[in-house]
């Protein structure tokens, strides 16, 4: 467990995405593990431009054929098996947060990993993607 738990922190540094999730978290009460599910296929496709050699790899390890679009194509099937909802709106999330939701992530001290710079505005479309 110390050895997990010790490979998570590190986690937090290490171009891990941007914190959508903390936000949603702290304002609609929702379950961390499952807003990050919710969130993981707009964040890798946005974060592509940064990504898509390393994902290639990944995929490449794991029998995935078509490089980053065969990975993103069995990252939307396997959340589907696993029955996670495609939008936060699911969880009760809705709109009427989203500027607050934005600035929260963008100040988030995990926001500074993700591999592409965030600002609010971006922040924006990628909750609107969510939503």
């Amino acid at each position: 467990m110390m050895s997990a738990a010790a490979m998570g922190a590190t986690a937090f540094q290490k171009g891990r995405g941007p914190a959508l999730s903390h936000p949603i978290g702290a304002v609609y009460g929702t379950q961390h593990g499952m807003t990050n599910a919710i969130a993981l296929p707009a964040v890798v496709k946005f974060n592509r431009p940064a990504i898509e050699a390393r994902v290639e790899l990944l995929a490449a390890y794991l029998g995935i054929e078509g490089g980053f679009d065969g990975f993103y194509a069995w990252l939307i099937d396997f959340s589907r098996a696993l029955g996670v909802p495609e939008k936060m709106s699911t969880l009760g999330v809705d709109r009427d947060q989203i500027d607050l939701l934005a600035k929260m992530a963008v100040e988030d001290p995990s926001a500074g990993g993700n591999p592409i710079p965030l600002n609010t505005e971006i922040t924006k479309k990628l909750y609107e993607e969510i939503l």
